[in-house]
């Protein structure tokens, strides 16, 4: 993620592509992984809050969905404590999202985090890449298949 001044404000700006996945080779590759529960607190007209669990860590997150011909977009993440993250998830959306992810050194020091969905969405693999700017490119590994950016059905916020 990119930190940018803006007038004065600090913006953070992630830019990411988003893949479906062709096969489970990512998991010898990987060079670790860990658990995640998310849930969203609220979500609507591009904007979403956010509350994940990742191991024995708890965050929480606002993102605005990209501007228009970008894959460019506003997201604020900070620590909080397991208790609130745990007293803040009894009061989510319905829809919790259980993951593992994996994460893959590729080329360029880029890294693939690559999500393993559960529960109601087994069977479901995702591959994202976070890049320094929306032409970078990129060496795609063998297990990276169709693009999917943009595609608000991979959103995890519209799982």
């Amino acid at each position: 993620m990119q930190v940018v001044l803006i007038s004065g404000m600090k913006q953070n700006i992630e830019i990411e592509r988003k893949f479906l996945v062709n096969d489970d080779s990512y998991k010898s590759m990987a060079i670790r992984h860990y658990d995640i529960c998310q849930g969203y607190i609220a979500k609507g007209n591009g904007k979403t809050v956010r509350i994940r669990l990742r191991d024995n860590e708890a965050f929480i997150t606002i993102k605005t969905a990209p501007e228009p011909n970008s894959i460019a977009h506003f997201e604020w993440e900070r620590p909080i404590s397991m208790d609130d993250a745990r007293e803040l998830m009894a009061h989510c959306l319905p829809g919790v999202i259980e993951k593992t992810r994996y994460i893959v050194k590729g080329e360029q020091n880029l890294f693939w985090e690559v999500d393993e969905f559960h529960g109601r969405l087994e069977g479901l693999v995702l591959a994202e890449i976070e890049l320094e700017d929306e032409n970078q490119t990129f060496d795609k590994p063998a297990f990276i298949g169709e693009e999917v950016t943009g595609q608000p059905q991979y959103y995890n916020a519209n799982m």
